[in-house]
């Protein structure tokens, strides 16, 4: 994918959920894979040209990995002009050494969020950006039915109150192979994830099992986040078309 359909993607999304606000300042969670490392480079493109002028941040939570290396993030950083912090902290050690979970996802998301959520309170971001493209909102509707009996998923944007930031989703639009695509054509500096509970969660079953059924059914992915938007989710902010986007799809 071409850096152009990304901004495409990037800024529909921000213009259909009123994601960026004049003034704002944006914290990009960088773990160093695919998603955040796309989401960082379509931000910081976009900051060149949007209407309403932003500040861009870049963030990564050290989780104590050993060989853990952010020295190509930084270059890539630099190159955007994008401030970068990496936070070292001993979550590795404290779940998988130390509390030894043998269901380590969730605590480590929920130490993994406090850190990063402490750096952006202390950087004055009011504002994060995270990575979740179009797979995800539909895997997250899946898991959401098979285990909760729920209807839910990410919302494009939602205000959390303990740490008064709000959250931004702008790849929402991007598939997961556009992301693959996007990354391969611009080199990206992916750092290979080296927790041992990688690929073996429920969101990696769930996007399996969409695969299969996007192999059986055409284009029912697409159908499915169409109902997502149509479906009135409680916490969805309500979508803005715009006359120039509406103008494209006739």
């Amino acid at each position: 994918m071409k850096l152009q359909k990304l901004l495409s993607y990037t800024r529909r999304a921000v213009d259909c959920y009123n994601m960026i606000d004049e003034g704002d300042k944006i914290a990009v969670g960088i773990s160093g894979g695919k998603d955040s490392l796309t989401l960082l480079y379509a931000l910081a493109e976009l900051r060149r040209f949007y209407p309403k002028r932003f500040q861009l941040i870049a963030i990564t939570i050290d989780l104590g990995f050993e060989g853990f290396d952010t020295s190509k993030v930084q270059t890539l950083c630099d190159e955007l002009h994008v401030e970068y912090h990496v936070i070292k902290t001993e979550i590795f050690d404290i779940v998988f050494n130390i509390r030894k979970e043998k269901n380590p996802c969730s605590l480590c998301a929920k130490m993994r969020k406090g850190a990063l959520n402490d750096a952006i309170s202390e950087l004055g971001c009011n504002k994060i950006a995270y990575a979740h493209h179009k797979d995800d909102f539909i895997d997250t509707f899946l898991m959401s039915l098979l285990y909760e009996g729920r209807i839910h998923t990410f919302s494009p944007k939602t205000y959390l109150d303990r740490s008064k930031l709000m959250v931004i989703r702008p790849l929402m639009y991007v598939t997961e192979g556009e992301v693959v695509s996007f990354k391969n054509e611009m080199q990206l500096p992916v750092i290979k994830s080296a927790c041992p509970a990688d690929g073996n969660t429920k969101r990696e079953y769930a996007n399996q099992t969409l695969a299969k059924l996007e192999q059986e059914t055409p284009n029912c992915k697409n159908r499915i986040f169409a109902a997502i938007e149509r479906g009135n989710i409680p916490g969805w902010p309500e979508k803005i078309e715009h006359p120039r986007m509406n103008s494209k799809s006739k």
